[in-house]
């Protein structure tokens, strides 16, 4: 069972080079137990991609969590601005 909840949603966005991609990470509890990590990613507005991960140990799926957070974030994906 999870002790927490992670969700994080981010996107990257650059007009000049026609760049507007979102990247999702989900960490959750399997019906077996385990942890699962779920990514999903593509360009806004578009279904995009989805790869799950299952591990053993909660803690193994929150540091693959902050690891990707932490490469995303070095490539410029930032927290959605709110809508004006």
């Amino acid at each position: 069972m999870l002790q927490q909840p992670y969700h994080l949603y981010i996107e990257r966005k650059d007009a000049n080079r026609n760049v507007a991609r979102f990247y999702a990470l989900e960490v959750s509890a399997s019906l077996f137990g385990d942890a699962c990590l779920t990514r999903r990613w593509g360009r806004i507005g578009t279904r995009g991609q989805v790869r799950i991960e299952h591990f053993a140990h909660e803690q193994a799926a929150v540091d693959t969590f902050l690891h990707l957070l932490k490469e995303k974030r070095s490539r410029g994906y930032r927290t959605r601005s709110p809508a004006v």
